[in-house]
């Protein structure tokens, strides 16, 4: 096996919550007063075009929720969306900073996120120190499990796939990391975690 020079992290459900997920939107839908079932019709179609990058969140907010007159502004609900984020219970923190710390390997995000609450969440959590680079969905136009975000990944980090570790909570995310020759790992909680790290030879600073 070659020696793991590169560790990839999906975010919402391995250190955050997740940035706008079923629970989420049912939270800020309820509290705005819009119809759910209505709202979520609408939604797939319009979030996979805005975690690309391709739209903004208020052309998302028009196709979603503005769809007719309201109470309250697109800034409002924006702000409500962002106020969602908050650490994962059982964060993987304490592993990224124990990795950082080491200076062993290189750091990076493979996540999928709309730009306005990724830029949110990476400001929020402080996550610009501890990542070299950042292959979010609305920076590269792909989303995963989409094996092309993978491949630019490698690609722009010039590393062959085993050389990377791939942490991800969502099986379909896993398996098509594995597929191409990356040893992903399905996040099941910290320790978990370590141990994983562990057994591919990738150095902890845990003092």
């Amino acid at each position: 096996m070659s020696e793991i020079t590169t560790v990839l992290w999906d975010i919402g459900g391995v250190l955050l919550t997740n940035g706008w997920d079923h629970h989420s939107r049912a939270r800020v839908l309820e509290r705005f007063g819009v119809d759910k079932a209505r709202f979520e019709a609408l939604h797939p179609e319009a979030n996979d075009v805005w975690e690309k990058g391709f739209i903004t969140a208020d052309e998302y907010l028009k196709r979603t929720v503005f769809t007719e007159p309201r109470n309250f502004t697109p800034e409002e609900f924006l702000a409500a969306m962002k106020a969602e984020s908050a650490l994962l219970e059982n964060t993987a923190m304490p592993v990224l900073e124990d990795l950082a710390s080491s200076g062993s390997v290189d750091l990076g995000m493979l996540n999928n996120e709309a730009r306005e609450l990724n830029d949110n969440r990476l400001e929020l959590f402080g996550l610009h120190a501890y990542f070299d680079v950042f292959f979010s969905s609305c920076y590269v136009g792909l989303r995963k499990p989409d094996e092309k975000i993978y491949r630019l990944a490698l690609d722009v980090l010039q590393v062959e796939a085993d050389e990377v570790a791939f942490i991800d909570d969502r099986a379909n995310n896993v398996e098509t990391a594995k597929s191409l020759g990356i040893h992903a790992i399905r996040y099941e909680g910290p320790e978990a975690l370590r141990a994983s790290l562990r057994g591919l030879g990738v150095e902890l600073n845990e003092d």
